[in-house]
């Protein structure tokens, strides 16, 4: 029975792949990459898809913001598109962030972290879940979390500010935190950050990169969202204060200095959305592509003309990003948009794959010579 369901669902993908009415869906012609590479669905049917991680076995786990669900992604015959997947948890207060250790699933709910252990054996039978750590708050302004493991061990959790722009110093809001797994230990790690929806580590240093979204209301083309580097504990990255490498907030700023924090180490446009990051780890791409950054721009609200949707690229050379420029674009047509990535995630063969929260996909990136 299982392997009718499996043919069937592959020939219905197939089906559909084919139809005029799916290629309106997911107008993959618009997408632009750099030549050589590729751009593939890897997931469909993936509603409200956003941060990612991948299992030693390959089980690809996705959180959501919007849906509530965690999903898992199966793509047992190899051929880099997904056969099953499984729906592993409903009605979530807005599980965005998700991590994967020792068998066991880690989730970052708005107020809370979770674990499924031994998961990969109950994706039918999912089973409850053991909360790790409830002392987050339970504001949905910027609540949603990212969180990973770091080559330290233990769990960071971002938390948002919950505003456009107010103080946070002294509250637990707009920083970067961190756990023993078991969730006990909880302390600051980076301090003055309006809203990070993606970190990463440096392969070559184990330091610690981070996205961070610029503030609203100054204008279309300001503040900047940021990229930041945090090599070490205690940091403080300036919001509400400052803004960028120096834009004084007109209303936080009075009597400030930008001086005094750690300024960005690259502006990425204003109002992008940067969102999910990863230092590019593979051996698919071409040399000059290792340990780059890839950051999805989720794409502006709040602008007259809209930028973003897109995947964007930083080079990072001893410690500095030394270049800011576009590797995937066409999720935007004119005005009008079809997808928005959220997450890039390295795979074991070295292709990237991009989720997309609005099309509900996950998109495979691949090169060949």
């Amino acid at each position: 029975m299982q392997k009718i369901f499996k043919y069937l669902f592959v020939c219905l993908s197939l089906f559909f792949n084919a139809t005029p009415a799916f290629a309106q869906k997911y107008p993959l012609q618009t997408l632009r990459v750099p030549p050589g590479f590729k751009i593939d669905l890897y997931a469909i049917g993936v509603p409200n898809a956003r941060s990612m991680v991948l299992s030693p076995n390959g089980t690809l786990f996705v959180g959501t913001r919007t849906a509530g669900n965690v999903y898992a992604i199966q793509d047992e015959d190899k051929d880099n598109r997904a056969d099953k997947v499984y729906v592993i948890a409903r009605g979530l207060y807005a599980p965005n962030g998700v991590d994967f250790k020792d068998g066991s699933l880690y989730v970052a709910e708005i107020n809370r972290v979770i674990r499924f252990d031994n998961i990969e054996e109950h994706l039918q039978d999912p089973p409850a879940p053991v909360v790790i750590n409830d002392t987050f708050h339970n504001d949905q302004w910027h609540g949603w979390k990212v969180a990973r493991f770091g080559p330290d061990g233990k769990f960071y959790v971002a938390v948002g500010a919950p505003c456009n722009t107010c103080v946070t110093d002294g509250f637990p809001y707009g920083k970067i935190m961190r756990m023993n797994a078991d969730g006990k230990k909880l302390e600051d790690y980076a301090l003055g950050i309006r809203n990070s929806v993606g970190f990463d580590w440096d392969p070559r240093t184990k330091q610690l990169w981070f996205t961070d979204n610029g503030r609203d209301e100054l204008g279309d083309t300001v503040p900047p969202d940021e990229l930041n580097y945090a090599p070490k504990k205690g940091m403080h990255f300036g919001f509400p204060y400052c803004h960028g490498q120096d834009i004084l907030d007109p209303e936080f700023g009075k009597d400030k200095s930008c001086k005094k924090f750690t300024p960005p180490a690259q502006d990425l446009e204003a109002h992008a959305a940067a969102l999910g990051m990863r230092f590019y780890t593979g051996d698919m791409f071409p040399p000059e592509y290792k340990n780059r950054i890839f950051i999805a721009e989720h794409g502006s609200w709040n602008r007259a003309n809209k930028v973003g949707y897109r995947v964007m690229m930083v080079t990072v050379e001893k410690n500095k990003a030394v270049s800011y420029e576009e590797f995937a674009a066409g999720w935007k047509i004119g005005e009008k948009f079809w997808g928005r990535p959220v997450d890039v995630l390295n795979m074991p063969d070295g292709s990237l794959l991009v989720s997309d929260d609005h099309a509900g996909v996950i998109y495979r990136v691949s090169y060949a010579k």
